[in-house]
């Protein structure tokens, strides 16, 4: 199975062709079948290499396909590196994927663009296997922009509204600034290794002193590209605005898979990472303080996808503090946990949202608990995931992470915890909002609620049981487990990080849940007991609260700072430079030759005389000319 890997992004790739050329003609639910067809069969032989993979005691394994570039020293072949590593990110790429692609056929049925969607889910699909699949940094650095490419496509996708397409065009930019540093980092990889293959870079890392300023160097521009692919502080502005997309968009793109894919690059890079600690910690600051700025800022947006959205910028960051701690172990594990209940959350938005006839304003919403039972389950689920109450999933991961973080800085890990209680709050917030109390929308609109089809509920009902159970495969040995995926991962994850003592643990565990609970009573007593509805966008709000409705005011900081001085460059270069240099002596060319051209002409008499003169003088000028000479 393992050698039948290429069929893994191939089919895929098959479906965007065939979808993409006939979007027109095939009906919609012959696309909605291709569609989705195509990444069940990625997902089947991705389950028959995980299985066979488990049985091999050679844990790892290169796929040679052809060589791709010779040039000198630099050898570049297309080939993929079959490992747990790459091995469970096939199955969370495929499983979630085609769960996603199901729930899009009902969700968007009734749009004109059925075809061109379902081909664009494909192609997505198709780079991000090609990116978690490479056995090298190139392989992985097209994959990387092939999933830009279809984040712009996806989000602009309904690109007649010049909103949209803006929010695209920010994704695309902000993401070639994080692309650009991981560029770098390959090419000074190149440099130091001689080589840009996984097999041959890690076994002379691992030989290698911590401390080398040239790999510090490598691990800060691969963590800037991180930065930009998985939206964290300064290039997250873009994930928010990413809402614009379809919601299976969200869930898919900017939930499971896209925004995952620094993790999955920091992770796969361990070995040099642990060799530049001082990177480590910026990583670790940044982690946190993406975490804390994004749960305060969801505190307080009335959007229910943007809330989700800010949700995912701060999980991130949860993910990056855990790479910082060197708990990659940890931060791997919330990336499957956080594919299982972050996509089913934002797919239970977009049924609330279809149900409502594309609402998406939680203060126009309420009293949906009865009218949506299966979303509202299943909602409940992921949210009990995200906020870290055992036995869910995202507890397990989410306490693994503090664990370390307590163990590596007690200040940077109270900081987290406060950012867990306030992730419950405005989770719960969310859920209260959205389907307790009475419903705030019009009569008319009440009237027209409805369930959401099947094709759509049963994603739903499959993400919530992974939500609930995922966490099994990494249940700690404080609580009687043996942390399956820590084991799985060793051949790739060498450092695992120190564990705290059981009793450490247990008391961490408790402050944590019993925070949690709090968070959720206070969320409940303003919500449901005390009715509170959030104030209109025009309300005076107190000075926290505006920055946070206000998102710290970091797309106006971004303006004022970087866009218009870069637009007045701009403008000085045109009036100026381009106008009145560059065009000037470009027109002055053009001038001096028409005004030549005027004096010239006027010899042009007609005169056979003044003809036979100027001949003459033509000669006598050679003539002195070569007597001169001599």
């Amino acid at each position: 199975m393992i050698d039948l890997v290429w069929l893994v992004p191939l089919i895929p790739l098959i479906g965007f062709i065939i979808n993409g050329l006939g979007r027109n003609t095939l009906s919609k639910s012959l696309i909605g079948f291709i569609g989705s067809s195509v990444i069940f069969i990625s997902f089947a032989i991705s389950v028959g290499i995980f299985l066979a993979l488990g049985a091999d005691a050679n844990k790892s394994h290169e796929v040679f396909l052809f060589d791709w570039i010779n040039a000198g020293t630099l050898h570049i072949p297309l080939s993929f590196l079959v490992d747990p590593l790459s091995a469970i990110m096939l199955l969370i790429v495929t499983g979630v994927g085609f769960l996603i692609h199901i729930y899009s056929i009902g969700y968007m049925h009734s749009d004109e663009g059925f075809g061109k969607f379902f081909s664009y889910l494909n192609l997505f699909i198709f780079f991000m296997l090609l990116l978690v699949l490479g056995s090298n940094y190139i392989v992985m650095f097209i994959g990387w922009e092939g999933v830009g490419l279809c984040s712009y496509l996806l989000i602009g996708f309904w690109y007649t509204n010049s909103s949209y397409a803006s929010a695209a065009k920010k994704a695309f930019v902000m993401n070639r600034i994080g692309d650009l540093g991981f560029l770098l980092g390959v090419f000074f990889i190149f440099t130091t290794f001689g080589s840009i293959e996984f097999s041959k870079i890690f076994p002379q890392a691992a030989n290698m002193l911590p401390g080398n300023t040239t790999i510090a160097l490598i691990a800060l521009l691969l963590f800037i590209g991180a930065c930009g692919k998985s939206a964290q502080l300064p290039l997250f502005t873009w994930l928010p605005d990413a809402m614009a997309g379809p919601t299976p968009v969200s869930a898919l793109i900017h939930a499971a898979t896209m925004v995952t894919a620094g993790i999955y690059m920091i992770a796969r890079s361990n070995l040099i990472f642990d060799l530049a600690p001082v990177i480590q910690h910026v990583i670790a600051i940044v982690g946190l303080a993406t975490a804390i700025v994004a749960a305060i800022i969801a505190l307080t947006q009335t959007d229910i996808k943007k809330v989700l959205a800010y949700s995912t910028v701060s999980q991130l960051g949860y993910m990056f503090l855990g790479l910082g701690v060197g708990a990659y172990n940890g931060a791997f594990f919330h990336v499957i946990t956080h594919a299982f209940f972050k996509a089913l959350l934002f797919l239970c938005a977009g049924s609330v949202i279809h149900a409502l006839h594309h609402e998406q304003d939680m203060r126009h919403m309420g009293g949906l608990r009865k009218k949506l039972p299966v979303t509202f389950i299943t909602m409940l689920i992921g949210t009990i995931a995200i906020a870290g109450l055992p036995p869910f999933s995202g507890f397990f991961s989410k306490d693994e992470i503090l664990a370390h973080v307590y163990l590596h800085d007690k200040v940077m890990w109270g900081i987290a915890v406060f950012g867990a209680f306030l992730t419950a709050f405005y989770m719960f917030r969310m859920l209260f909002l959205t389907f307790y109390g009475k419903y705030r929308g019009t009569h008319h609109a009440e009237e027209k609620i409805h369930e959401s089809p099947k094709s759509m509920t049963v994603p739903l009902i499959v993400l919530a049981v992974l939500s609930a159970v995922g966490g099994i495969i990494g249940v700690p040995e404080a609580l009687g487990g043996n942390h399956w995926l820590s084991h799985w991962l060793s051949p790739v994850i060498k450092h695992t990080g120190e564990s705290p003592d059981h009793a450490t643990e247990y008391i961490l565990m408790a402050v944590s849940v019993v925070g949690v609970l709090i968070s959720i009573a206070v969320a409940y007593g303003k919500y449901i007991k005390q009715n509170h509805v959030p104030a209109p966008d025009e309300a005076k709000r107190s000075v926290l609260a505006n920055l946070s409705y206000n998102k710290f005011y970091f797309d106006e900081l971004y303006d004022a700072l970087i866009r218009k001085p870069l637009d007045a460059i701009s403008v000085f270069f045109y009036k100026i430079v381009d106008s009145k240099i560059v065009d000037g002596i470009v027109n002055g060319f053009g001038w001096g030759t028409a005004e030549a051209s005027k004096g010239l002409r006027l010899i042009q008499s007609g005169n056979v005389g003044f003809y036979i003169f100027m001949m003459v003088v033509g000669i006598i000028s050679l003539l002195l000319y070569t007597y001169l000479s001599l």
